[in-house]
């Protein structure tokens, strides 16, 4: 995963952010999977349910298996 520099992240739009606030960045498919990580780590349901649901509309392939098992464990 490439870092991302204040500057650069400071230049993303807010389209590609997982929560408001500009938190968990998905610009790209390594950014997303750890945006996944690590809101599984510190989120609250409710964030990690929006986070999960962000990142499978953006990124179908990474977020699809992690919905499905979401929705069994619940």
């Amino acid at each position: 995963m490439a870092d991302l520099t204040t500057e650069e992240r400071d230049r993303l739009p807010e389209s590609v952010f997982a929560l408001p606030g500009r938190r968990y960045p998905i610009n790209d498919e390594a950014h997303a999977r750890n945006a996944l990580a690590r809101v599984s780590q510190n989120g609250t349901a409710a964030e990690k349910a929006k986070v999960r649901a962000t990142v499978h509309r953006r990124y179908p392939k990474i977020g699809r298996g992690l919905a499905e098992l979401y929705r069994k464990e619940n």
